[in-house]
């Protein structure tokens, strides 16, 4: 099958904003006002232990129990961690090593990998569109490992010297995942596998790489404001044993503990559409730690460039389409084009 590819260029990029692990290297006493969120101060982060997002075991996923668990776990809370999924202990703790490693290098070596101008891939920030909205405490490497002919090795770290062959291998591992986890959503939702998975065949992944340096003022700023994914599905390792990871539910915010080894995997807004409804996308965020650093790595998966993204026709044939059908570059371009605030995007979106 011929790969029908979008160039990514002029698509619309960040505007350029300071280094924030350089602004934390200089232990200000004062926050620049640009970081400060009062608001985050008072919202609600519950205390319920027993609110923990389900753990899905991919062994057993054959099985009916484990099939509906995974149905539930999208259904209602839209975020399950994945064990025993099949991707090699040593290619994750490698990539961790070095994406440590590239956070490690002087400035002037990560700027290499800088983000152009109206490109939101390489080192720096993604969704700064205006110059007075406030801004996230961290900093990020994004790059597009696939479809393999619009890798832009520009990029590409070469330092360390490990890095491309390590992401390479990781990004190839987590593709086979998520297409034989779409391929059970589909089968839940009642519609046909193999047709679903035939849109991530030659899909765009994207993988970003967090970094969120200690903040004395940690209550007050936000690592990654709030929002959902405009992609299909997320597969997030986290890097360093630091938490983070926050989620929506029932109005409230619930820290995640990451359990080890596991993905953390969410549904994102494509999945939202495409089953028009039954599985939600669901806000989270990312929180600051006052001492230490926290790095995680998140890979997007969404469906190949010619995919129009709107629901699945098989399921709404009997109920009325919620959403529109645009095509994936205009989706693609309303995502880029917008600031991260909520589901503002699927806002759009809906009929």
């Amino acid at each position: 099958m011929e790969t029908e590819v979008l160039s990514r260029d002029g698509f619309g990029g960040s505007l350029p904003v300071e280094n924030v692990q350089a602004l934390a290297s200089k232990k200000l006493k004062d926050i620049p006002s640009r970081y400060i969120r009062p608001e985050v101060e008072f919202d609600v982060v519950s205390i319920d232990e027993s609110l923990k997002i389900p753990v899905i075991d991919m062994i057993t996923l054959g099985h009916d129990d484990e099939q509906r668990k995974l149905h539930l776990a999208c259904k209602q809370w839209g975020f399950f961690q994945l064990i025993n999924h099949g991707v090699r202990d040593e290619v994750i703790e490698k990539l961790k090593i070095d994406v440590q490693e590239f956070f490690k290098l002087p400035l002037e070596k990560k700027m290499a990998c800088a983000q152009l101008p109206n490109n939101i891939e390489g080192y720096g920030q993604a969704f700064v569109v205006s110059e007075n909205q406030k801004l996230d405490w961290g900093d990020m490497l994004f790059l597009y490992p696939l479809p393999m002919p619009l890798r832009n090795m520009r990029f590409w770290p070469t330092t360390p010297n490990s890095f491309r062959e390590t992401l390479d291998k990781y990004s190839m591992e987590l593709q086979k995942v998520t297409i034989h986890l779409l391929m059970l959503i589909a089968k839940n939702l009642g519609t046909d596998p193999e047709s679903l998975a035939s849109f991530f065949e030659d899909g765009t992944q994207g993988i970003r790489m967090n970094y969120y340096p200690p903040c004395a003022e940690a209550s007050r700023v936000i690592g990654l404001a709030s929002h959902s994914d405009a992609t299909a599905l997320t597969l997030l390792i986290q890097v360093n044993d630091v938490e983070g990871l926050q989620i929506k539910k029932n109005g409230e915010w619930v820290p995640v503990k990451p359990i080890p080894g596991a993905f953390i995997i969410n549904i994102g807004d494509v999945i939202e559409i495409m089953s028009n409804g039954e599985y939600k996308s669901i806000e989270h965020r990312a929180v600051i730690n006052p001492d230490k650093e926290r790095l995680s790595i998140a890979a997007f998966h969404s469906p190949n460039v010619s995919t129009k993204i709107g629901p699945l026709p098989d399921l709404v044939k009997t109920s009325k389409a919620g959403y529109r059908t645009i095509p994936h570059e205009e989706f693609v371009r309303l995502t880029i084009s917008s600031r991260l605030d909520g589901k503002g995007l699927l806002d759009q979106m809906k009929l």
